[in-house]
């Protein structure tokens, strides 16, 4: 099941890159047998003698520690601070019935990307180079491709940014503002449930009435 959700969220990421090929045949299922052919190749070298030390190099650079870290701080961030943490309680709100307690929205804002930053500064500070059993240490272009496998996943974010930032027309601060600002609106209210379908129901949080919120369920 895991392998599925990883690859319909890499091959879903990747067609939504290209809109234009939405309408071709059989696309999904040619990304797909693409992906998967990709991954078989590059697994192939996992199960050879020495494969234990390539899947210890992949596991330690590009699938756990600073990579996740610096992708959950991020995420924190955007989700808190640029599309809004009490917007993001409000979208809760409509899909579980009540709104979510508000430690939460301070976790998203302020706990969470503290803590992850700060185990990533300690992460980096007590860096030592990669071993396999505490005997054989990798050599120095194995560190190399480690270190490629990690930041070929953390500066997505940072190069996206700076991309953006340049493309973008007038002062830097114009260009900021534009870009950080929710694209939600009045042009996405045809993907809510019509005036005429909807019944509005009772919070069912057990907190004050300030925590209670009416949502909308559609009774199609």
């Amino acid at each position: 099941l895991l392998q599925f959700v990883g690859v319909e969220g890499f091959v879903t990421g990747i067609l939504d890159l290209f809109p234009g090929t939405r309408y071709m045949r059989f696309q999904r299922e040619i990304a797909v047998a693409i992906c998967c052919l990709l991954c078989f190749i590059i697994d192939l070298s996992m199960v050879t003698q020495g494969g234990m030390y390539v899947f210890q190099l992949f596991d330690y650079y590009s699938a756990s520690g600073m990579t996740l870290l610096w992708q959950a701080l991020w995420e924190c961030v955007v989700v808190a601070w640029v599309y809004g943490a009490d917007r993001f309680m409000d979208d809760i709100a409509r899909m579980i019935g009540y709104r979510p307690f508000p430690w939460i929205k301070w976790c998203w804002s302020f706990i969470t990307p503290c803590v992850c930053m700060g185990i990533f500064i300690f992460h980096l500070l007590n860096y030592k180079p990669l071993t396999y059993n505490n005997v054989y240490v990798y050599p120095w272009w194995g560190e190399v491709i480690g270190w490629c496998l990690a930041l070929s996943s953390m500066l997505c974010i940072p190069v996206s940014l700076v991309y953006k930032l340049s493309g973008a027309k007038g002062t830097f601060r114009e260009r900021w503002d534009n870009l950080t600002k929710p694209v939600w609106g009045n042009h996405h209210l045809e993907y809510m449930a019509p005036d005429t379908d909807i019944k509005s129901l009772a919070s069912l949080s057990p907190g004050t009435e300030e925590n209670k919120v009416i949502i909308f369920e559609s009774v199609m």
